[in-house]
């Protein structure tokens, strides 16, 4: 009977000091999360703000499109700086007006065409106009809205870490009272 008691209160030991451990890497890596989250997501936000891009007013003839209306009505007249704000922006704006300047086509067909025509005024006006946006809009998306999206990942991941934590704390506390039980 006795051996029974101290195996089952070596058990118990065992257990609750892993449940300590796991708290304590569970709040470490909670906390790398939420530096994550905090760096990228104030990084895109000061590096948006750096490019001063705005909306346009709200009522503007330039949010007039069913394209482009209602996805930045919302923001209208704001200033962008933020993921959502930024694909937004890319997808509602910048591609409905690239859509616009050479009759659909991307910057690779046009540059195929003003290489072979490189005297056509036009065609390398539009191959370069198809360039700066398609570049911004990428940007928008790859290093804007991607890196907010990974970074509001990292702060979900942050408070599982911090809610896994605190429960196993309860479960820690319900071990140590069940050792002196014994």
């Amino acid at each position: 009977m006795a051996n029974k008691k101290t195996d089952r209160r070596s058990i118990d030991k065992l257990l609750t000091s892993l449940g300590i451990l796991m708290v304590a890497v569970l709040v470490v890596v909670g906390g790398i999360a939420w530096w994550a989250y905090s760096f990228t997501t104030n990084n895109v936000k000061s590096e948006l703000a750096s490019q001063k891009i705005y909306f346009p007013p709200k009522g503007s003839s330039a949010l007039a499109s069913p394209e482009i209306g209602p996805f930045l009505n919302q923001y209208a007249g704001q200033q962008l700086l933020t993921g959502p704000q930024a694909k937004a922006y890319a997808d509602h704006f910048i591609a409905v007006h690239l859509s616009e300047v050479a009759g659909g086509k991307t910057y690779a067909q046009v540059s195929t065409e003003a290489m072979a025509n490189p005297t056509d005024a036009t065609l390398q006006a539009q191959k370069q106009t198809l360039f700066q946006g398609e570049t911004l809009r990428g940007l928008l998306l790859g290093d804007a809205y991607a890196f907010w999206t990974v970074g509001h990942i990292a702060q979900i991941a942050a408070i599982v870490c911090f809610v896994a934590a605190g429960l196993v704390i309860v479960l820690v506390i319900l071990g140590f009272a069940h050792l002196s039980m014994l």
